[in-house]
């Protein structure tokens, strides 16, 4: 996102109110908001390692359930 520089400056007779309005008003109008609320709930890419490592678990959890089959402490699946 390139950078966007909204400036509003006070007018001689406006009050501070009236010139944070004008200034929310712009910011809405630029769409800034809208895209740093798009960006703040998007996720990186899972890593390759993380993903090795969950496979490995997974891989290890298998082997030990069948052990624990073959050894009759868990009822065979159908």
């Amino acid at each position: 996102m390139r950078n966007t520089n909204i400036e509003v400056s006070k007018n001689q007779n406006e009050n501070g109110l009236s010139l944070l309005r004008r200034f929310s008003r712009r910011m809405q109008e630029s769409g800034i908001i809208q895209k740093v609320k798009g960006k703040r709930y998007s996720e990186r890419a899972e890593s390759k390692l993380s993903i090795k490592n969950r496979a490995l678990k997974r891989m290890a959890k298998r082997k030990e359930m069948e052990r624990l089959r073959k050894l009759g402490k868990l009822p065979a699946t159908r």
